[in-house]
């Protein structure tokens, strides 16, 4: 959690020297996070010691999931690229979902809220949906088994964002621990036949007040939708969490990650026919 290396640690208490415990950093900067989050207003710094590995920075997020009291609806898969998926020796992460909203049936578009001084983007992707909650006690997920699980599969956008303007450039230690950089998602129209839709090979593209700003295949990551899924059961696994029927996972940002801001509308076209769009609005102090 800080640079001060685990032996220092030890060399210090034998020292009589007080050193916060691992699980007290966590939980100061998982309070710092959260007191911004309720005040939607942004920071300037990481609130702490940035971790140094995966394990602590989701320690972090434990600490914030539990102090949030809010249920968790879903939970985002997100990519780590190189050179930090050779460094950390895994290429996803993932967060917690405490918000979603459903695509307003009239075509209008909804307003989703993020922190207009820190960091936000607008995020084409495939939502799944749990049909069946995983083992508790499986460990290791087969494509084939992960995809056994899920229920429906819908288009849809996450709304990525942070009081951390720095999150993404500070890594994936710094996401981790503030929800994954998540702020909600909105929940477009499911895909029909799902299973032989053929929907990860669909092209996604990402618009923003009407300009092309990426566009992608969920294919073209490894083991596409499917495998984000896959990695997020085998990751809750072994942190203990158990998952439910009806929660989402949003499978990654398919056109990449683009950065909005309040007023901006993000727009999502995919290859089947669907749309899906959200206005982005500055979030307000609780």
């Amino acid at each position: 959690m800080t640079p001060v290396s685990i032996m220092t640690r030890a060399k210090r208490a034998r020292e009589g020297i007080r050193v916060k415990s691992l699980t007290d950093e966590a939980a100061d900067i998982a309070d710092r996070f959260l007191s911004a989050r309720r005040s939607a207003v942004g920071l300037a710094d990481y609130p702490g010691a940035l971790p140094s590995s995966l394990d602590e920075a989701y320690a972090v997020q434990d600490a914030a999931i539990a102090a949030w009291y809010r249920p968790v609806i879903g939970w985002k898969v997100g990519r780590i690229n190189p050179p930090d998926s050779d460094r950390f020796g895994v290429d996803r992460l993932a967060g917690p979902i405490f918000r979603s909203e459903r695509a307003a049936a009239d075509g209008t578009s909804p307003e989703m809220p993020v922190f207009g001084r820190g960091f936000a983007a607008g995020e084409a992707e495939f939502l799944l949906r749990i049909g069946t909650a995983p083992s508790p006690d499986q460990r290791d997920f087969s494509l084939e088994e992960a995809a056994a699980l899920i229920d429906a599969v819908h288009v849809g956008i996450e709304v990525a964002s942070s009081p951390l303007a720095a999150i993404n450039d500070l890594g994936p230690t710094a996401v981790i621990s503030d929800f994954g950089n998540n702020n909600g998602i909105l929940v477009g129209h499911a895909i029909p036949n799902w299973r032989s839709s053929d929907f990860e090979n669909w092209i996604v593209t990402t618009l923003i007040d009407g300009r092309e700003v990426g566009t992608g295949r969920a294919a073209d990551f490894p083991d596409g939708a499917i495998g984000a899924a896959r990695f997020l059961f085998e990751t809750l696994a072994r942190r203990g969490i158990a998952l439910r029927p009806g929660q989402w996972i949003s499978s990654g940002a398919v056109t990449g990650v683009h950065e909005a801001r309040p007023g901006q509308r993000v727009e999502a076209a995919f290859g089947g026919g669907f749309q899906v769009s959200c206005t982005l609005v500055a979030a307000r102090a609780e």
